[in-house]
């Protein structure tokens, strides 16, 4: 469902131009739980943004669900935000004055979802948020908790790719193996693919499909 080929993004940096993706190309299917590994200043974060439509290339295509999103208007790219994308951050970026089913009927406002309240309770409880926890704001939340309110938020337009930027950088080891595995279980049961960014070698050794940049190139 995503193919990328020759991406390339550009920064002009005084006189010179640093390339921070380099001529990166790659596929992943549906329903797979894939992770995008390399150090700080690998591109990993610009890599993210130019699939998320937060960044546009320099070069290159992005292909998603056979619409070139490198060719797309503002107005279209909007529309693929909202629908085909959902983002996991690793701060989590809840709404603090929302409880966890207004912050997770937000992004189903805007696309005018009918029925928001019951998907919201139902994907919360999906990710193991129950009963009173559904009404509390997120200060009353624990840090797994947050993140697993991010994830049934990232899930709510039902979308075709999930990106997850560092998910578990805030979180303990054990709790974030409870939030990587309930991801790979997302992507299944969903037919969802999840592109986890991160440098943590524990979640790239969980994923189908592994991806290693270094200095803005893929390293086979």
């Amino acid at each position: 469902m995503l193919k990328v080929k020759n991406l390339t993004k550009e920064f002009q940096s005084g006189d010179s131009k640093v390339r921070a993706v380099d001529n990166i190309g790659f596929e992943i299917p549906d329903g797979v739980f894939a992770a995008i590994v390399g150090k700080s200043g690998s591109g990993k974060s610009t890599l993210l943004s130019l699939l998320g439509a937060l960044d546009k290339p320099t070069l290159g295509l992005i292909d998603v669900d056979g619409a070139d999103i490198t060719r797309m208007s503002d107005s279209k790219l909007i529309k693929y935000r909202r629908n085909k994308i959902g983002f996991i951050f690793q701060n989590y970026n809840l709404i603090p004055n929302l409880s966890a089913l207004e912050n997770v009927m937000i992004p189903m406002e805007f696309a005018g979802i009918s029925n928001r309240l019951e998907r919201a309770e139902k994907l919360l409880a999906e990710v193991g948020i129950t009963g009173d926890k559904q009404k509390r704001n997120p200060g009353k939340l624990s840090g797994g908790e947050q993140q697993r309110v991010s994830i049934a938020r990232a899930l709510a337009n039902k979308p075709s790719l999930i990106l997850a930027d560092e998910p578990t950088g805030n979180l303990d080891s054990a709790t974030g193996k409870i939030i990587i595995d309930l991801l790979k279980d997302l992507a299944k049961k969903e037919n969802t693919t999840i592109i986890a960014v991160t440098h943590d070698a524990s979640i790239a050794s969980q994923a189908e499909h592994v991806f290693k940049l270094r200095d803005g190139k893929l390293v086979r």
